[in-house]
This record gives C-alpha cells, structure tokens and sequence, in this order.
C-alpha cells in the first residue's frame, strides 16, 4: 500500500487527512502545532509530527502532501523532494514564479513526482466537458465564462484572490483549450484585505479562442460556474453540483454522470501515478505555467495594459 503522510492539518489539510484515511494510504499527520498534530494522529491512527525534518527520517514514506500556507510551499517541498520523496503541493504551487522556478529544478533533480493541487480537473463535469471538446460533438470551443465568488477564508493570508482562487479557472481553461494562453489582460481591486480580493482576468488563445474568469472574495454567496460556448452549443458546468447542461437548437438535455469527491480522484490519481512510476496528470510545469499567468495577470491590472506570456517570465 502506498504510504502518504500529510503536512498541514488546518483549512483544507483536514480533508487531505480524511480522504487519504478512508483510501487506506494515510501514514503520517505532520503540524507546526504539535497539540493539532497529536489530535489528528489520534483520531486517524497514525504518527504524529511537529516538524518535517523528523517526520522525513523516522518514516518510510512514498508521499507527501503539502496543504501548507503558500509561502512556505518552496521550502516543504524542497525538502520532501530532497529526501526522494513524492510530493503534492497545494495550489499554488508556490507563492511567486521566482520559487516556482527554484522547485522546478529540485524536482527535476530529484527524479520524484511533482505534482499541484488543482482539483477542478477531477470534477466528473469537468472530466465529461473535456470528453465532449475532445469528441468534437458540439463543436469548436471558442469562448469559457468563469464565475467564482465567497467569501475568503480565514486561513488565506498570503495570497490573494487571484493565486488562491483564479488559478483553478486559469488550470481549466488551459487544459480544456490544450494549450497555454498568449495574452493576459486583467483588472483586480481591493475592498476586504491586504491583498486583492476581486478579479477579472482575460485570457487570450490562439484562434481567437477566449476564457473569461472572474473571481471575488467580496460576496457572501458561495458560487462555481463556467459556460462553455461552442461553435455547435453551449454547455454550462456548476462545479458544487456537478450537473452538466447541453444547449442546442434542438434544446436541452442534461447528461447523467456519477456525483463524485473530486478531492478523492485527485489523490486516488496521485496513488496511481506513483503506484505506476508515472508523471501525474498535473505537472510541476503545470504549476509553474498558472504562476506565470497569475503573475502575468497582478502586472497587466497594475500597468493598465495587456501582457504577452511569450515575453513574461524566463
């Protein structure tokens, strides 16, 4: 059985630890609060530990999972990777492009999987969206409307909306689309916090094709939506649900599909990739590609002008 300890226990660590506990793969709790650590190591049935470093050298582990705050990513999973251990890191991968470069070549030096939390891709709608893309059934995609919008959590303290929230919409559009985006155009503002916590961000694809994200921490209602607009249709995705319509000329249906935690695909998949000695179906690059989106978005709002990718970042 793959053995995969979690680091983190607080905000979304605590699913981490449930999920992986219910899989039979959870080996180890790890908490820079040592009485949460104890707490959960109890209640799971399994080691607990105040710091990485110990946790790395009295366990025999295949797999970290790191649900850390985002500034800390770089310096976690350097060392899970260093240790030759698989590692998980939260989105963002990393709290600026710069680390995300730095943890790139700690993977790559470590021959280990890397993988990001963007746990959109294992939404069953999302996975039937691209199924209809790839099929060609309604035809070409041209245009995504993304709609994300809650309140911030109280554990978000060194990000913003865009880093936190925004990249899972800019990870979906670009796999859905199959390819990086070639401009970014963005407006973002602050009302709530330090950092911003409204967003609008425009993506440009080849082909004219466009996604269009918009995301705030501002309104009290929890949302997650996205219309797909087709060449032959449109299809419209409510992420909470997972219910799926399909509007054509025709009318509209509403494809069935298996309600499932997208949370444990996402870690059944991690298992299987490190079962199989495989890349992840999320990447490092990936990770480090949404950072420089997400970057390139904060430069656009801030200069007023649209960025191209091609000359952002190394």
């Amino acid at each position: 059985m793959v053995k995969i300890a979690v680091v983190g226990t607080g905000g979304w660590g605590k699913n981490h630890v449930r999920a992986l506990s219910e899989a039979g793969n959870l080996a180890a709790v790890c908490d820079v609060d040592a009485a949460r650590a104890k707490e959960f190591a109890a209640r799971y049935q399994v080691k607990g530990y105040s710091s990485v470093d110990e946790m790395l050298k009295r366990e025999r582990l295949d797999g970290v999972n790191i649900c850390t705050p985002a500034s800390t990513h770089l310096a976690v999973a350097s060392k899970t990777l260093q240790a030759g251990v698989n590692t998980f890191v939260e989105k963002p991968m990393t709290s600026t492009l710069k680390e995300g470069e730095e943890l790139i070549k700690v993977a790559e030096s470590s021959g280990k999987i890397l993988t990001v939390g963007f746990i959109e891709r294992f939404n069953p709608a999302i996975t039937e969206l691209k199924k209809i893309i790839d099929e060609g059934s309604l035809g070409r995609p041209i245009l995504f409307e993304y709609r994300r919008e809650n309140r911030r959590g109280e554990n978000i303290t060194d990000v913003g909306v865009v880093k936190d929230a925004s990249v899972h919409d800019i990870d979906t559009a670009r796999w859905l689309f199959g390819e990086e985006p070639r401009t970014v155009y963005a407006r973002v503002g602050n009302v709530m916090g330090k950092n911003e916590d409204f967003a609008t961000i425009l993506l440009g694809f080849s082909g004219e094709r466009t996604a269009f994200i918009t995301t705030n921490w501002v309104t009290p209602m929890r949302i997650r939506q996205l219309s797909a607009v087709f060449t032959g249709g449109v299809a419209t995705v409510d992420f909470i649900t997972q219910e799926m319509q399909i509007h054509e000329e025709s009318g509209t249906i509403v494809p069935t599909h298996t309600v499932q935690e997208p949370l444990t695909l996402e870690l059944k998949e991690f298992v299987s990739a490190i079962e199989q000695k495989r890349k992840a179906l999320v990447t490092g690059r990936d990770g480090l590609n949404v950072i420089r989106i997400a970057e390139a978005a904060l430069a656009s709002s801030k200069s007023g002008s649209a960025i191209y990718l091609s000359a952002y970042g190394s």
